[in-house]
């Protein structure tokens, strides 16, 4: 069966900014090391129970949903909002909060990009978590794209090409 997925381009590394890549989001917990860190997360609500291997840091997280895990980190401060959000307002959460960290993951697009544009703004460092692999299919960058590929596969597999 053909396959086709939508996928937002990933953010790419800009000058200033100082990434530092990690596999999965228990492997950001890991490195943002043993010193206590006031660390922003926006990983989502499902996710947020990995940083409670990371006791010692202050995390500081936005979510629209609240997280339904029961094992979350001790010092965290839930920010129930809803974006999108600009550069402006980002940096102002970063600083407010004392934020000496982003975690993030790589999730492409617009809507979310301002909270990177914000951390390279302040020359804060970011854990920016990698997409899962995608095994099988086509990729493509927009629903147009997909409309294409699909409107393509329907002439090569009709056979009076309609």
């Amino acid at each position: 069966m053909p396959l086709v997925s939508i996928v937002r381009p990933a953010w790419q590394a800009e000058p200033g900014d100082r990434w530092q890549p990690a596999a999965s989001t228990a492997a950001a917990a890991a490195a943002l090391g043993e010193a206590r860190r006031s660390v922003f997360v926006t990983v989502g609500r499902q996710e947020l129970h990995a940083f409670a291997a990371a006791p010692q840091h202050r995390y500081v997280a936005r979510l629209i949903e609240p997280p339904a895990q029961t094992e979350l980190p001790p010092d965290l401060v839930l920010l129930r909002q809803r974006g999108p959000f600009d550069r402006l307002t980002e940096q102002d959460l970063l600083q407010r909060e004392r934020i000496e960290v982003l975690v993030s993951k790589n999730s492409g697009g617009s809507a979310t990009y301002p909270k990177i544009e914000a951390a390279r703004a302040l020359g804060l460092p970011v854990i920016m978590i990698a997409r899962p692999g995608k095994p099988a299919g086509t990729m493509v960058p927009s629903a147009e794209k997909a409309l294409h590929w699909l409107a393509h596969r329907a002439t090569l597999s009709s056979p009076r090409g309609v």
